[in-house]
């Protein structure tokens, strides 16, 4: 089994609401879809998604692509993919930093080893100890109301019972207002929790964490930017409340100065930011073996992106947190013939060959900035 060709497309998907970050609103999500062929014609199909261009972090859709056209797929072409871990080994010497693009190719892989095997992918990760995981959702109308009365619904319908806030757009104290109003409302039936995005300075953190801590919440994401280590260090110091690594989280090395000097005290996990589901196996043992608590995090993936988080998520033995993997709840539409299963309170993990996701071609097309016939 050879790998014949790599294909990338860059899809744009609208989203049901707004979803509101510190540094971009999302009303249309920008998603990397990669698909590897064999020469059997088999095919392995990956996604990664990015969060407002260039303002989340440097990998935009633009160059993901433009660097695995150019500089990555020239590894793969003529490969077995049963050798997917000493490919990106290879890649890795060939190609630095990358790991969205890297995530793209070795998911692809993973997914056209695993369906030439008729099994799952989780099943080349050492296996699945989950069937489902707990599942968080962002409230984010900016109105308390509004926001409360979504919370009570959505705990009535059992889908969720962990509820996140953005809070690091406009006036902090407000925000941190308006969270304690809503756990004053559900507090007692559901678990708070808070990202800032990195939009604040250490004085505003140390005033604003303070308050969230004695209004009762539950965790505090990546409160300062990702140079600012030793102020995280210090906030963690100084608080009970968790400090959760997510921006500043993402190769194994950065992964280990975390732990090992307490910048933070648990960690988000994202294959597409750790290059991979290898990598992020890695860096979830890394974090648990320094008592790292750890949550499944997003980058806003379709069914497809958070079906490939899913499974390895499953294979990974706490999560402390929970995991966000909503991505599917909140897109207009899907490039898959079925959706990501959801029951009381929790995601459940596909069971299908690969990620367990049929693609949609005509939807792929029907999305993709450059409408390729390589896909009829």
């Amino acid at each position: 089994m050879k790998i014949r060709s790599v294909d990338i497309y860059i899809l744009d998907i609208p989203t049901v609401r707004p979803h509101q970050l510190a540094m971009h609103t999302i009303v249309e999500q920008s998603i990397v879809v990669g698909r590897i062929i064999n020469d059997e014609g088999l095919e392995g199909w990956s996604e990664v998604a990015t969060i407002g261009g260039a303002s989340y972090g440097e990998g935009t859709p633009e160059a993901i692509k433009a660097n695995i056209d150019k500089y990555i797929t020239p590894h793969l072409i003529g490969k077995d993919p049963i050798y997917y871990s000493n490919i990106m080994f290879e890649i890795s010497k060939a190609v630095r930093g990358n790991y969205f693009a890297k995530a793209v190719v070795e998911t692809a892989m993973i997914d056209l080893l695993a369906k030439s095997k008729n099994i799952p992918a989780y099943e080349l990760l050492g296996g699945k100890i989950h069937d489902s995981l707990p599942l968080a959702w962002t409230l984010a109308s900016g109105d308390t109301v509004k926001d409360i009365e979504e919370a009570k619904e959505f705990l009535r319908q059992k889908r969720h019972k962990i509820f996140k806030l953005k809070i690091g757009k406009g006036d902090p104290y407000k925000n941190v207002d308006h969270v304690i109003k809503i756990i004053a409302a559900v507090g007692d039936q559901a678990r708070i929790t808070v990202d800032v995005n990195q939009a604040w300075d250490e004085t505003t953190a140390n005033y604003c964490i303070e308050a969230l801590q004695e209004g009762g919440v539950s965790m505090v994401e990546q409160p300062l930017p990702t140079w600012n280590v030793e102020g995280m260090a210090r906030l963690t110091e100084r608080f009970k409340v968790p400090i959760m690594a997510d921006e500043s989280a993402n190769s194994v090395q950065e992964i280990y100065q975390i732990t090992k000097h307490r910048f933070g005290n648990s960690i988000a996990l994202k294959p597409c930011k750790h290059g991979g589901l290898i990598e992020t196996k890695k860096v979830a043992a890394i974090a648990e073996g320094a008592g790292f608590g750890l949550y499944g995090g997003t980058m806003i993936e379709s069914s497809l992106g958070t079906a490939v988080c899913a499974s390895v998520y499953a294979t990974i033995p706490e999560f402390e947190f929970g995991t966000e993997l909503f991505g599917p709840m909140l897109f207009k539409d899907r490039i898959t013939v079925k959706d990501i299963q959801f029951n009381n309170f929790e995601i459940v993990i596909p069971d299908g060959p690969g990620f367990g996701m049929e693609i949609d071609l005509e939807k792929v097309k029907h999305y993709s900035r450059e409408y390729s016939y390589s896909l009829n």
